[in-house]
């Protein structure tokens, strides 16, 4: 029951034991054994937790700017008013609406440090590594590139070295690689 209770916005761990101490059900029963009595009387409070005798330091939303009455918000309520709300105060041109509109913090946090968002941020990874000779430059050491047709066409990808070829001159031999 309380796990149950706790996952609809608005109604905390805390407001579901109460809730289920005033109504004398066992918050160690399962949702699906509740009678109908019981689920009517579990949304008459979620509803109107005033009528109950609930406390008032309980509700979500006490002492409302519109009406000045002390409520309790669930669900989609909640977004809306807290929306409402930084929308007044960015009209009224106040202190906290300057910070909502600009994106800053609101409550007094350090901004120097912590909260940064935007702008440029650390080092931009790069992409693959590529050989040493550059981006275009094929493995045979440069020894391809000599022996490209004239006439702008690619040459052909198995296309071996010519046999005149140098090897590159950070080529080790084959006999030092066995070394190592």
């Amino acid at each position: 029951m309380l796990i149950g209770l706790s996952q609809i916005k608005g109604i905390g761990y805390m407001f579901a034991n109460s809730m289920l101490q005033v109504l004398k059900i066992s918050p160690h029963q399962k949702i699906g054994n509740l009678t109908t009595e019981q689920i009517s009387s579990i949304e008459k409070i979620i509803q109107n937790p005033k009528g109950s005798d609930f406390p008032i330091w309980f509700l979500n939303r006490r002492q409302d700017m519109q009406t000045g009455e002390d409520m309790h918000l669930v669900t989609s309520d909640i977004a809306f008013n807290i929306r409402n709300d930084v929308e007044r105060e960015k009209t009224l041109f106040s202190w906290r609406g300057y910070r909502h509109m600009y994106g800053l913090k609101v409550r007094g946090q350090r901004t120097r440090c912590t909260g940064r968002k935007g702008g440029a941020v650390g080092v931009a990874k790069g992409g693959k590594v590529l050989p040493k000779g550059g981006a275009g430059a094929p493995a045979g050491g440069g020894a391809a590139v000599a022996d490209a047709p004239a006439d702008g066409a690619a040459p052909a990808a198995d296309a071996a070295p010519a046999a005149d070829a140098k090897p590159a001159a950070d080529a080790k031999p084959a006999a030092a690689e066995k070394k190592e």
